[in-house]
């Protein structure tokens, strides 16, 4: 239906997985899509071709988001080319699963600097240069509502992302702007299911409703709806993608 005719989005983390996943549904609905990636040059290169071989637009932009300058870097580029970013999607992030107690100083901060540094640097710069009316969408995690052993800095980080969507709701929603967060639950994408045995996978299968990993589209779909004009009253929300696991 074209429901994003017009508006342009970005993307980060967008070469592969849930990103590529949801890069490919905005520009079938559409929107003219800036792939973020931050070494994945080859996979990023791809994922633009095959959404311009489907008769999308879009290109690819490479920035750390945890580097303040390569985003505003990034949002200049994007803005020269296309002449606005309409939509911001947060998707870029990283995941260390230990015991608290098996946690390095190196491996905190590292999720940290992606996960919370990364989502507040393209907000900072989505306060300025976001398009009136416009959306953000971030991406949180299942796992603040589950909270597994194993996983207690990466919610931790998911957690902060969560209560900045609210708050950043709040200060932008005078131009127009809503912005919410996705909580996915386990999606199957090669990063995910890589070194899990199947008997594992068939255990997380039968934590939801529908005993089955969650697709990236199924993300993808709603991540859709959210940069739509017909999501525009609602904003500041954690809005849970697990099939009832939580």
């Amino acid at each position: 239906m074209n429901t994003l005719a017009s508006k342009v989005v970005l993307v980060t983390g967008a070469s592969r997985g849930i990103g590529a996943a949801v890069a490919h549904k905005l520009a079938a609905e559409g929107a003219k899509v800036i792939i973020n990636y931050a070494g994945g040059k080859e996979a990023a290169d791809q994922t633009v071709d095959s959404i311009k071989q489907q008769g999308g637009d879009a290109i690819a932009l490479q920035a750390d988001v945890s580097k303040a300058d390569e985003v505003a870097a990034m949002f200049d580029a994007a803005i020269a080319h296309y002449g606005k970013i309409d939509v911001l999607v947060n998707n870029a992030g990283i995941m260390i699963t230990k015991l608290i107690k098996d946690t390095t100083d190196e491996d905190f901060i590292r999720q940290f600097d992606i996960n919370v540094r990364g989502t507040f640097n393209t907000m900072r710069e989505a306060a300025t240069k976001l398009a009136d009316k416009g959306s953000v969408i971030n991406f949180s995690s299942t796992q603040t509502r589950v909270l597994t052993p194993t996983y207690g800095s990466y919610v931790a980080t998911k957690g902060a992302v969560e209560q900045l969507t609210r708050v950043f709701a709040k200060e932008v929603g005078a131009r127009g702007i809503n912005v919410n967060a996705v909580q996915p639950g386990p999606v199957n994408t090669e990063l995910f299911t890589k070194g899990k045995s199947q008997e594992l996978i068939d255990r997380l299968n039968s934590l939801n409703a529908f005993n089955r990993l969650g697709e990236p589209e199924d993300i993808a779909k709603v991540v859709a709806f959210l940069a739509s004009d017909d999501a525009k009253w609602i904003s500041g929300q954690i809005i849970g993608l697990n099939g009832a696991m939580a």
